[in-house]
Order: C-alpha cells, then sequence, then structure tokens
C-alpha cells in the first residue's frame, strides 16, 4: 500500500527482519561523508523510468496482465478523502480519465484521447484555462463528457460546499468558475487568481468522474462506494469480486482511442509484499512492486525464471506522520523532543538494507534528494540527540519517574499505530520504541487491520505517531496545501500554523519556477520547526516483471499509457 501525494493515498506494506539499533540508537553511527557520496552517486546513477519502452506495433496483440494491490479499496470515487489511495488509483488509471498526463521528465502534456486543446491564458487580473475536450469522449453508459463533468470536479474538491469530503482543496479554491465555452465539449475554468500548477487540477488526482454521479452528496458518497457504475477508458469493469478482493477489466470495445493490446487486467488484492512475491514466483503475477524493507523479497524476485528487475527514481517518500494535537503532542516542545529522540538514520538504514538502494536520509517535505529544488532544511532537529530530547521534555515538565517520564502523575506514553501484516512498519515501531524509551518515552505498538488502516484511524487521527509514505505527483509544491495547510483533510496530524499557512500561500501562488523553489524551502522549513512529519528516506520505486512485459514497471513521474501494455512473446 502505498499513499499519494496530492491526491491519492494508501499505505506502504513492506517487509523487514528487525535490525540492531545500538541499544535504541545511542551507538548508531551516522553515514560518513564518502558513504553519503556513494549515496548520492547511486541516486545520480538510478534512470528516471524503466518499464521496456515497446512502440505499439511491436506488442502482439492479446493475452492477460495480472497484477497485485496491498489495500483494497471501500470507496472506488477517487475526490473522496476515503478513496485517497494509491492502490484505488492505479486500477482507476486503467479505466478512468486521465485529462492531462506526464512524461518521465515530469512534464505535462494534454492526453489526446480526452482532449483535442489546451489554453493557458494569463492576464494582468485573470488566469483562464479552456478545455477543449475530444470529440468522441464519452461515458460508458454512452453519455457525453462535457464542460459538465469538470465544473463537477471543482464543486466537490473546492472545499466550499462542507457535505464533500476531499482529499485535497489545493487549486480547486482558487477556480473562480468552470463555464460553457461555445459547445458542451468545452471547458472554460477561470481562476481569482494565478494558480501555477494548474496542469495538476484534471489529471489523476483525482481522475475526472461524470458530474451526475458525484454532485449530489449521497450520490458522491455512495455511487462509488464498493462498486465503479461508470468508465472512460481502454478497458471497462468485468466484475468486481469483493469476496476475493478481485477486479477483473476487459477491453472496452467503445473505447475511441488506441485499441488496448491486452484482452484483460486483473488485480488482486493481496497484502502482504511477502504473499505478493510469493504469487509472482508461482506465476500468478505478471508483475509486483518490490517495497523498501523487503530484501528478502527482491532476493526471491531475481531468481524467478526470465525475471527483470526495473529499478527507477520517483517521488515518493516514507515518513512518521506525528498527531499535532493529540493529548500527549499538543506542546511543541514535546514534538521536538521526539524529533530529537528518533534517529533517522538508523530506521533509514534498517529498511533500505540489501535493497540496492542509496542510503540517503531526506531532509525535505517538499522535495526528494535528486530535485533541483533540493535543500537539507532538517536542521539540529534532523540529528539524532538523546540529551536534547531528555532537556526538552524535562522544559516541557515531564519529569523522569522510573522506566518513564511522569507528569501530573499520568506516564508518557504514545501510540506508534501500524497496519498488520507489515514487517517494515513493524520494525519502524520497534526502533522508535527502543529509541525513545532512551529518552523515558513509552512507545506502544499498535497493529490495525490494514483495510481500516487509513479511513478509521489516519484520516481520523487515531495515532500519536505512525509510518506510511506519501507517493509524490510531477509537481510537489501543490502538495504543500493538501498535506501541511490548517483544515486540510490529508493534514492527518492536524497541525496549524498561520506563519506556515501564510509561506505555503506564497510558494504555491508563485509564477517564476525559481521563486517558487525558494518560498517552497521556506515553508519546507517552518514544517520541520513545528514537527508534523518525520521524514526518513527517498523510497525506491523496484518493480520485478516478466520480461517479456512491455510499457509497465518503474515509471517515476510518467502516466502509463494502458493501451500499450502487453507482451511481446
Amino acid at each position: 500500500m502505498k499513499v499519494r501525494y496530492r491526491a491519492t493515498a494508501g499505505l506502504a506494506v513492506l517487509a523487514l527482519a528487525v535490525a540492531a539499533c545500538g541499544g535504541g540508537g545511542g551507538e548508531a553511527k551516522k553515514p560518513s561523508a564518502e558513504q553519503t557520496q556513494q549515496a548520492q552517486e547511486q541516486m545520480s546513477q538510478t534512470p528516471a523510468i524503466s518499464i521496456n519502452a515497446v512502440p505499439y506495433e511491436q506488442v502482439k496483440d492479446g493475452g492477460t496482465l495480472t497484477l497485485a494491490v496491498g489495500q483494497w479499496p471501500q470507496q472506488w470515487n477517487g475526490n473522496h478523502v476515503d478513496g485517497n489511495q494509491a492502490d484505488t488509483a492505479d486500477m482507476l488509471d486503467v479505466i478512468m480519465p486521465q485529462p492531462i498526463v506526464f512524461d518521465e521528465q515530469a512534464q505535462w502534456s494534454a492526453n489526446p484521447d480526452y482532449l483535442s486543446d489546451v489554453k493557458n491564458e494569463l492576464s494582468a487580473d485573470k488566469h483562464v484555462v479552456t478545455y477543449t475536450i475530444n470529440d468522441k469522449a464519452k461515458w460508458s453508459d454512452g453519455t457525453p463528457i462535457t464542460w459538465e463533468d469538470f465544473e463537477a470536479a471543482w464543486k466537490v474538491n473546492s472545499g466550499k460546499d462542507k457535505k464533500y469530503k476531499p482529499a485535497s482543496t489545493d487549486g480547486w479554491d482558487r477556480i473562480e468558475s468552470v463555464t460553457k465555452g461555445d459547445t458542451d465539449k468545452v471547458a472554460v475554468v477561470t481562476f481569482t487568481k494565478p494558480y501555477p500548477e494548474w496542469m495538476g487540477l484534471y489529471s489523476r488526482s483525482p481522475h475526472l468522474y461524470p458530474a451526475k454521479h458525484i454532485l449530489d452528496a449521497d450520490k458522491y458518497e455512495n455511487d462509488y462506494k464498493g462498486k465503479i457504475p461508470v468508465t472512460a477508458g481502454p478497458f471497462k469493469v468485468e466484475k468486481i469480486d469483493e469476496g476475493t478482493k478481485t477486479l477483473t477489466l476487459v477491453r472496452d470495445d467503445n473505447w475511441w482511442g488506441k485499441k488496448a493490446k491486452l484482452d484483460k487486467i486483473i488485480f488482486r488484492g493481496i497484502e502482504s509484499p511477502e504473499a505478493q512475491v510469493n504469487a509472482f514466483a508461482n506465476g500468478e503475477l505478471d508483475g509486483v512492486e518490490i517495497p523498501s524493507g523487503a530484501p528478502a523479497e527482491l532476493k526471491r524476485a531475481k531468481e524467478v525464471p526470465n525475471v527483470d528487475i526495473r529499478k527507477a527514481l520517483s517521488p515518493n517518500w516514507r515518513h512518521i506522520t506525528v498527531n499535532n494535537v493529540s493529548a500527549n503532542l499538543k506542546d511543541k516542545t514535546v514534538r521536538q523532543a521526539i524529533a530529537y529522540g528518533i534517529n533517522r538514520d538508523v530506521i533509514t538504514q534498517s529498511d533500505l538494507k540489501d535493497m540496492d538502494w542509496p542510503l540517503q536520509t531526506l531532509g525535505n517535505h517538499v522535495f526528494m534528494n535528486n530535485h533541483k529544488g533540493y535543500v537539507d532544511n532538517s536542521g539540529d532537529l534532523g540529528k539524532y540527540n538523546l540529551e536534547k530530547a531528555k532537556q526538552l521534555l524535562d522544559q516541557a515538565g515531564w519529569k523522569q519517574e522510573g522506566e518513564y517520564r511522569k507528569k501530573d502523575g499520568k506516564e508518557l506514553e504514545l501510540s506508534f499505530v501500524i497496519p498488520t501484516g507489515t514487517p517494515v512498519a513493524q520494525t519502524e515501531g520497534e526502533l522508535t520504541q527502543a529509541m525513545l524509551k532512551e529518552a523515558g518515552v513509552k512507545v506502544n505498538i499498535r497493529p490495525v487491520p490494514v483495510d481500516k488502516f487509513f479511513v478509521d484511524y489516519v484520516i481520523k487521527g487515531d495515532f500519536d505517531l505512525v509510518p506510511f509514505s506519501w507517493i509524490g505527483t510531477p509537481l510537489p509544491i501543490g502538495g504543500l496545501s493538501q498535506i501541511y495547510k490548517t483544515g486540510s483533510e490529508s493534514n492527518f496530524p492536524k497541525g496549524s500554523d498561520p506563519a506556515l499557512d501564510e509561506a505555503i500561500e506564497a510558494a504555491v501562488s508563485e509564477l517564476d519556477p525559481e521563486q517558487a523553489i525558494v518560498k517552497a524551502n521556506a515553508a519546507d522549513k517552518l514544517i520541520w520547526d513545528m514537527v508534523h512529519t518525520i521524514p526518513l528516506y527517498q523510497r525506491p520505486d523496484i518493480q520485478a516483471a516478466k520480461k517479456t512485459l512491455a510499457n509497465w514497471g518503474a515509471k517515476g513521474y510518467k502516466s502509463y499509457d494502458y493501451s500499450m501494455v502487453g507482451f511481446t512473446g
């Protein structure tokens, strides 16, 4: 499972044995300058994409592609915060519109299957984007895709109508109106003020949905709950089997674009990486993700005959989210003590050991290590400092009494929530537990059902500390509002700082790309200070695939074209 930056979520399910941490972190070694340089060199040599790219004409017709997802969705409406899961988005990519797509260099373009033209016009007082919809584009029920579907996306994601629960309002809340152009096939989007990352709105986050199924609050909540009534892609739904957690898609003969090469795509819900790799090794899957913290699974996958291990840099990162409003963490001094008491190098080295991936911690909440905007903003808070952690806890009134600290007769204890069947999260919990014990903080590891992890725990704020992965987009600055701005549905720790909100607004409104990076880094420093999220590392994008599988794998920033995915032999 994975959680996506902007507007698709989930959790990273990983496997890992417990690693020694020197009694909790005190003896952990910070990477040497030589090790850091080696990691940077290794990262520079990792490609931006590895999908076995093959021209459409050379992909054979027919065949079935079988893949796995870790988290089975309850909500298939990607506009809804409960439908904000990476695995859900992966499946919806095949059957729902993506009007804007991106290449491996994060450059956008209009998807000709859905748009015949896009015009971006900026004047002194107006920012207007005009989408001209492909005349042939229609929903699977025969209804044309029109400007009203674009309007509906704005209305349910703007945050103005509280009946809806969007994963992110970023950008949508800047739209003044969506109106009909010369015809029903022209959507005119007018912004109240310039929005530099406008191209991220009608892309994958979320996919476009038919207006008649999401505008009514009841339909928004229920029409795609446990079912997918209408699609618009090269494939359509043949069957959703809740019992076996299987989604079966077949080629849609009414598709107006390039005929899909495959006859069928099957997604199977398989929770653990170990079980997924076993299924791949047994020939039940054609491709499988190898997550960080799964060296045994990587080794097993490499041993599969005719396997291709595909690796690429991606905008995805692992972290620990820190509840800013729970009883024992609402004091920023305590949160900063927790940050000092967690050795990020130890957890990073543990998670990435034997994964053939750079052992490099992440010092930024916005930009990845290989991004041109990357600056290590972690400062002192990013460095393990047990004595500083103890000093801050003393300062906050939590005094050491025996094994743990107490205040007003209550013990300082934190709940570290993890999904069941995720050994890497278990290990991260155990390492954190051992580290913070040295500072006098009691950490209780709390396993919860994997399919309830986000909806019932992360989204509801029922945690003190929680590890998962954000899956990024080609537009990283846009994620600032979604994850860190006061009041956002995806601001899971409920962090709130007016100065940060102001800094975020400045960054996401800046039209000059270089200045936008400067302002995003200024916001990042405030995020570090409030201890909203503790970054760990840029996550590997490693996929094991059959050598004959074409146009699928470690895609980095690129959008898949599922009409081209298939086999060469």
